[in-house]
């Protein structure tokens, strides 16, 4: 098993919002791909609430069944149309995979 965990840390506004709002709209996008994506056995987003210096502002969790899964999702045209929404949004990425 894969596991596949992001982290950004968003711009103060974009798209017309704010931060927060973002974030979670961001949460939400990313929920969405729930079921929808062949090899993903699990997927979770969470918006921090600790606002210290050092926390990202969201956080994806997802598992997929193997490397092969994880890099389809990749290229799933369902996981593309989040991209820009997010990219405009982020300020800053992190990603860890890791197998298990």
């Amino acid at each position: 098993m894969i596991k596949h965990i992001v982290m950004w840390r968003l711009k103060d506004a974009a798209h017309g919002n704010d931060r927060r709002t973002n974030a979670f709209l961001i949460k939400e996008k990313l929920e969405a791909l729930r079921g929808r994506i062949p090899g993903m056995i699990a997927i979770e987003a969470g918006v921090d609430f600790s606002a210290s210096e050092s926390s990202g502002d969201v956080v994806l969790y997802s598992e997929f069944v193997d490397r092969a899964a994880l890099d389809a999702y990749q290229e799933n045209p369902e996981h593309l149309l989040l991209k820009p929404f997010i990219g405009e949004a982020a300020l800053d990425r992190r990603v860890v995979d890791y197998e298990v």
